[in-house]
C-alpha cells in the first residue's frame, strides 16, 4: 500500500468516524428532549407532533449512518484496486481514445447509483412511508429514476468528452478552459432546469388568480421585483412535505410553490415564504453564493491542473494504467476529503443569508407571519425543533426553527416598512 493510499483510508475513516459520532450526538439530543415541547411552541406544536418530529429525525439519523459507512467502504474500495478492475475490463474491448476514458467515468457514476439505490428506495418506501410522507409510486419512482439516467447521460458525456479533450490538448491551461465551462453552465443552468427539466417530472401551472395571488403581487410590487411568472407545481405526485423556491435569472426568474404549501398553510404564512425568498434575491445571496463557488471551483481546478499534471499521481494511487480520466478521478476521490473541512464555513454564510432573508420578510410582512410559517412548515414537515447544537453547527445550513423564531421576536420593532 502506497503512503498516498494509506492516507486517504485514513482520512475517509476519521471523517466517517466524525459524521457518525455527530450523528448519534443528534439522535441522543433529540431522544431525550423526544417528551417536552419547547416552551416558545407549546401553544402551536403538540407533544404528538413533536414526538413524530423526534423520531422521523432519528430514523433519518440511523439510516444516514448507514449510508455513511457504505460510501466509506465504496471509496476505500477505488482506493484498494477499483480504479483498475473497472477500468481493466473496459481497456479490454475499447482502444485507448475519449470513448475509453468517458465509458470509466460514467461506469464509476453508475456505480455510485446503484450502491445508493437501495438507500433510496428504503428511504422513499420504508422511511418516508412510515411517518406518513410518501405518495411516490413503484411506477413513479421508477420512471424518475430512468427519466433522471437518460438526462444525466445526455447532459454528461459530451462534457466529459470536452473535458478530456481539453485536458490531453490544451495541456497546463486545460483546467482554466474547464473552468470558465463550468462556470457558464451553473449560468445556465437555472434555465435549462426551469425550460426543459422540470417540466419532465412536475406540472406548473400560474397561480389561480385570488386572494393569495393578489398578496403575493403585492409583495412583488413593493420590492419592485419582476419575475416570469409565479406558479405552482404539483408536488403531492410525490411527496406530502410542503416548500416554495425561487428559481432563474433575468427574464426567466420564476416563483414556484407546492401545491402542499398552498394547501396547508395561511395565505398569510405563504405571503411570509414568499417575502423570505424575496429576501435572498434583493440581499443578492443567489449572485454572492455564485461568486463564491466559482472561486472555490477555481481553486479546486487550479488544484486539479497541478495533479493531473504530476507523473507520479496514478502510481502513487496504486494505478497501472495511464488515462487523464483516471487522473480526474483520482483527483475527484482525494477532494472527498477535504469537502468536510470547507463544508462549517459554507453552512455559516448560508445561516447568515437565511437570517437576513427572516428580517426582510418580517420587515415586509410582520414578525407573526413567518413565525407561523416557520412552525407550520417545521410541524408539517416533521422537523425537530431540539437538534443538537453541534450537529447543527457543521451540518445545517439553515438555522434551527427555534433560533430563527427568536431572532424575530427579538428584532421586532412593532411595525412593519417597506425596505427600500
Amino acid at each position: 500500500m502506497t503512503p498516498l493510499i494509506a492516507s486517504f483510508i485514513i482520512a475517509t475513516i476519521f471523517w466517517t468516524i466524525v459524521a457518525f459520532y455527530l450523528s448519534l450526538r443528534q439522535s441522543d439530543f433529540v431522544r431525550r428532549h423526544r417528551d417536552a415541547v419547547p416552551a416558545d411552541f407549546a401553544a402551536s406544536c403538540s407533544l404528538e407532533e413533536h414526538r413524530k418530529a423526534a423520531d422521523y429525525a432519528q430514523a433519518r439519523e440511523k439510516l444516514a449512518r448507514w449510508e455513511k459507512i457504505v460510501d466509506a467502504g465504496v471509496a476505500i474500495a477505488w482506493a484498494l484496486g477499483g480504479v483498475n478492475l473497472i477500468y481493466g475490463a473496459l481497456a479490454a474491448g475499447i482502444p485507448p481514445s475519449f470513448g475509453r476514458g468517458v465509458a470509466f467515468l460514467v461506469a464509476a457514476g453508475l456505480v455510485g447509483a446503484i450502491v445508493s439505490l437501495p438507500f433510496d428506495v428504503y428511504r422513499t418506501f420504508g422511511l418516508e412511508q412510515r411517518f406518513g410522507f410518501n405518495r411516490t409510486t413503484v411506477r413513479q419512482f421508477v420512471l424518475d429514476r430512468l427519466k433522471r439516467g437518460a438526462i444525466s447521460l445526455v447532459l454528461a458525456v459530451p462534457l466529459l468528452f470536452g473535458l478530456l479533450f481539453v485536458m490531453g490538448d490544451l495541456t497546463g491551461l486545460w483546467w482554466l478552459w474547464a473552468w470558465v465551462a463550468v462556470v457558464a453552465l451553473m449560468l445556465l443552468a437555472p434555465t435549462l432546469y426551469v425550460r426543459f427539466i422540470a417540466p419532465r417530472f412536475n406540472r406548473f401551472e400560474p397561480l389561480a388568480d385570488g386572494g393569495l395571488r393578489t398578496r403575493i403581487e403585492s409583495v412583488l410590487a413593493r420590492a419592485g421585483f419582476r419575475s416570469s411568472g409565479l406558479f405552482t407545481m404539483d408536488a403531492s405526485r410525490r411527496t406530502a412535505h410542503g416548500n416554495a423556491y425561487f428559481i432563474g435569472f433575468g427574464r426567466t426568474k420564476r416563483i414556484v410553490l407546492f401545491d402542499t404549501l398552498i394547501a396547508r398553510c395561511a395565505p398569510e404564512e405563504i405571503e411570509a415564504v414568499v417575502a423570505h425568498e424575496l429576501g435572498h434575491f434583493l440581499h443578492r445571496h443567489v449572485l454572492f453564493g455564485l461568486l463564491r463557488t466559482a472561486a472555490m471551483l477555481f481553486v479546486a481546478f487550479a488544484a486539479f491542473g497541478w495533479l493531473t499534471k504530476q507523473p507520479w499521481l496514478l502510481p502513487a494511487f496504486g494505478v497501472g494504467y495511464k488515462d487523464n480520466a483516471l487522473s480526474f478521478f483520482v483527483c475527484l476521490l482525494l477532494s472527498s476529503i477535504i469537502g468536510p473541512i470547507t463544508a462549517p464555513l459554507g453552512n455559516w454564510i448560508s445561516r447568515r443569508n437565511e437570517y437576513q432573508a427572516d428580517d426582510y420578510a418580517r420587515l415586509i410582512v410582520g414578525v407573526e407571519p413567518m413565525v407561523g410559517a416557520l412552525t407550520r412548515l417545521a410541524r408539517d414537515n416533521a422537523s425537530t425543533l431540539t437538534p443538537d447544537p453541534l450537529y447543527s453547527l457543521v451540518h445545517h445550513s439553515h438555522p434551527t426553527i427555534p433560533l430563527r423564531v427568536r431572532n424575530l421576536r427579538a428584532k421586532d420593532g412593532g411595525g412593519l416598512a417597506t425596505p427600500v
